[in-house]
């Protein structure tokens, strides 16, 4: 496919690119690391050694975890429509 001033294939090359980046931006937010707490910072109970060896630096137990990730958080909303109707409701 020509695209301009591009050579061929160039904008193959960047998707495959910025899906690369992409992938390796996600592979370093993976999780917590380091040393894992052996008492919960939140509730103070201990923290199974399997879930120790399995996510190496966690901080929380199951519940408190569970708890945690269960938290709605309320964002701002927008009026992108710009119309009085959808600014009244």
């Amino acid at each position: 496919m020509a695209g301009g001033w591009s050579r061929d294939g160039a904008v193959s090359e960047q998707i495959e690119a910025s899906i690369a980046e992409e992938l390796e931006r996600m592979k370093a937010r993976r999780g917590p690391s380091g040393e894992s707490f052996r008492e919960c910072a939140e509730c103070g109970e201990e923290i199974p050694e399997k879930r120790r060896v399995a996510l190496p630096g966690v901080k929380l137990c199951v519940d408190c975890a569970s708890e945690r990730d269960g938290v709605f958080r309320a964002k701002a909303g927008f009026n992108r429509r710009g119309s009085k109707d959808s600014q009244l409701k």
